[in-house]
């Protein structure tokens, strides 16, 4: 078989033949490899016939979508669109997002029709002859945080929403205490609360309560919620004497995910019943459920999807154990079935208590950004926006076209991973974004915007391109599929100022050459992160961090200052079997030290020798007051490091073996912050924002 072919058949599919590993060595896909996912993308190479008619395929379908469904363009630049017989001139209509109307006159030019410039940013028709599609026309970069303030250096905290504690959440830290931290923040001087993802994740099944691998990006956790944000405090504490499953303690130090989702879903189920008998059901109905309604209504399709998977997973994991819909009886597996329409009618309540559920969310996160920015915060929550969902999960179920179902996302091999990286989850078909009009991933945008004043985007590099594994193979054996990139910049950027949101990239591990600089074009922030914002020599100065890039001493998958001074990192890997040489990363770890508090002392961040490993305070006030000296426009500290905690809340490679996800802070999330080693920390991130 013609190894040649094979590789042809990949480039137009847009999976790279070769690709350069973290120490910047050319590497090569093997053939092997390359036909598991061209099989896997629709676009099978097992035989010389194979490749022939996938190459077809691939050809042809590009001649099909030369006029696809949504064309992206930047403000005031002509509109080139593909078209095999474009005329020499069309007179056409556009017709603009407001309603306004204007002739235009199209040109050919290389045989494409070009688009006179559009000076007004939008989703506007663009009709001729028998052809309409429409224009995104978007602003040239996102909304930034020097936008928002220009000329200032903004700060705020990144927070596991979950770990927060106030009296009566149940075990689980929830928006209320979000608000009462924002408050709290505020009072400091701060302006942003970046969460980790809050997207839905699995109802019936609360042991999966890894935030990255949600069922669905489009929808909340519930158990975020306070339903006292719909009902009041009364209604609220009503429902709850009445209900005998109280949940997890408040005062417990790690979450036990199931057992406080019990408690929560229990008390929420009451407040559902109650809902639809004093509410719902009522002759008149109440001004709550006029909200619900509209609620039901504005979410469409999409919202009653994931409800019926919600409500389906229920009784398909919940009753009969079986988890996966991918091992439902083929019936249950078609969302447009004549059984799962009939279950959908016959149990219309479970599905409404599921649609009930986001209503509930949504008003909590909206009460949640909207007392951050009364309390002052000029970004206020940044929703994190994880880079694929659960192949187990609703929009893998209910929306099968949009998703690669056959290949897992993950990493090369790097320095982090040296065997790679599969995370397990599913993304979408770039064939499918541009087929639909890419409305999978608008939706998906604006519902991490919807409550946010920003976003952060997860492995950002997936704008441009996804190392995608067939299943059951090693990391090792995926390859780089390629992403429409420019348009997937423009649409973040049109929907970055539609809602006012500035957008984050996590661009850490293998980035490509051009990359940070597209993004920083399109105004999308970097991460520079302390442990590796360095060289050879030295940890660089705050002066030399990117002014457009986020600050950060660490993130919630890498060690808290505290941790990494003392090592724990390295012990905790130790102990668990997964680092070879702990012997050596001691030693290595000393001379980092060493440098990082020669590097403190060169920014006049500290003084004297070194603290010893057992004694980090000194290490982390150092820390803080050196990324708070940073030219970054914004700088967000984890809360464990304003608070000098040891542990982080995720340690990559494990699962049951840490408590990842789990951890609960000490004190209440209004008076967190008000402790004698949190004040010079804070004071030193208030003085940046002088």
């Amino acid at each position: 078989m013609d190894d040649a072919a094979v590789r042809e058949v990949s480039r137009l599919a847009g999976v790279a033949n070769d690709w350069v590993d973290a120490n910047g060595k050319p590497q090569r896909v093997a053939i092997g490899s390359l036909r598991a996912i061209l099989a896997a993308l629709g676009f099978p190479c097992a035989t010389d016939d194979d490749c022939m008619a996938s190459r077809a395929r691939l050809t042809g379908a590009n001649r099909s979508l030369s006029m696809p469904p949504l064309v992206t363009a930047t403000v005031g630049e002509p509109i080139r669109l593909s078209s095999g017989d474009a005329a020499r001139q069309c007179n056409s209509t556009i017709v603009y997002e407001d309603g306004d109307r204007a002739d235009i006159t199209l040109q050919a030019a290389d045989d494409k029709i070009v688009v006179p410039s559009i000076d007004r940013p939008g989703y506007h028709r663009l009709r001729f002859g028998d052809h309409e599609l429409t224009l995104a026309v978007a602003p040239r970069r996102c909304v930034t945080v020097n936008d928002i303030a220009p000329n200032e250096r903004l700060w705020g905290l990144a927070v596991q929403l979950y770990g927060l504690r106030r009296a009566g959440d149940g075990g689980i830290g929830d928006t209320t205490a979000l608000q009462a931290l924002a408050k709290s923040a505020a009072r400091y001087g701060a302006d942003a609360i970046a969460l980790s993802p809050t997207h839905s994740l699995f109802a019936a099944d609360p042991s999966r309560y890894g935030p990255y691998s949600p069922s669905s990006r489009l929808f909340l956790n519930p158990l975020f919620a306070d339903p006292a944000d719909a009902f009041g405090a009364q209604r609220v504490a009503a429902a709850m004497a009445a209900t005998e499953d109280r949940g997890q303690a408040d005062h417990s130090a790690l979450i036990d995910w199931p057992a406080a989702a019990r408690g929560k879903y229990a008390l929420l189920g009451r407040l559902f019943a109650d809902f639809v008998m004093h509410d719902l059901e009522q002759t008149a109905p109440t001004a709550l459920a006029a909200a619900f309604n509209a609620f039901v209504r504005d979410g469409g399709d999409r919202l009653r999807e994931h409800a019926l998977f919600e409500a389906a997973h229920q009784k398909w994991f919940g009753v009969e154990k079986v988890w996966n819909w991918s091992d439902w009886p083929p019936d249950w597996r078609d969302p447009a079935s004549q059984i799962v329409t009939q279950y959908a009618s016959t149990e219309s309540r479970a599905v409404a208590y599921q649609v009930f559920l986001q209503w509930i969310a949504d008003r909590s996160f909206a009460a949640a950004q909207a007392g951050a920015r009364r309390d002052g915060m000029r970004i206020g929550m940044i929703a994190d926006l994880a880079i694929g969902m659960d192949r187990g999960g609703s929009h893998a179920w209910a929306r099968q076209k949009d998703l690669l179902l056959g290949l897992s996302i993950g990493a090369p091999p790097d320095l982090l991973g040296p065997r790679g990286q599969d995370w397990g989850l599913t993304g979408f078909s770039p064939q499918a974004l541009v087929a639909n009009g890419y409305e999978p991933f608008l939706a998906t945008l604006r519902a991490a915007m919807r409550h946010a004043g920003g976003v952060r985007i997860d492995h950002v590099m997936g704008l441009t391109r996804l190392w995608l594994i067939p299943h059951g193979a090693a990391p090792t054996d995926g390859a780089y599929l390629s992403y429409p990139i420019d348009d997937l910049l423009r649409l973040i950027a049109l929907e970055s100022h539609r809602h006012g949101a500035v957008v984050i990239g996590e661009d850490l591990g293998t980035v490509p050459g051009d990359f940070r600089g597209r993004m920083s074009e399109a105004g999308i922030a970097g991460m520079d992160v302390l442990w590796f914002t360095r060289d050879k020599r030295r940890f660089l100065p705050p002066a030399a961090w990117r002014p457009d890039a986020v600050a950060m001493t660490s993130t919630h998958d890498l060690p808290t200052v505290a941790g990494w001074w003392k090592g724990a990192d390295i012990d905790t890997r130790e102990a668990l079997g997964l680092t070879p040489d702990a012997t050596t990363q001691r030693k290595q770890r000393g001379d980092e030290r060493a440098l990082l508090w020669r590097s403190f002392k060169r920014a006049a961040v500290a003084k004297g020798n070194p603290p010893t490993p057992d004694q980090p305070d000194a290490a982390v006030d150092s820390a803080v007051r050196f990324v708070a000296q940073s030219a970054s426009h914004l700088a967000l500290i984890p809360i464990e490091d304003v608070l000098g905690l040891t542990e982080q809340p995720n340690l990559p490679g494990t699962i049951d073996e840490h408590p990842n996800w789990r951890r609960r802070l000490d004190a209440p999330a209004s008076t967190v912050l008000d402790t004698p080693a949190a004040r010079p920390r804070l004071e030193a991130l208030r003085e940046r924002g002088r």
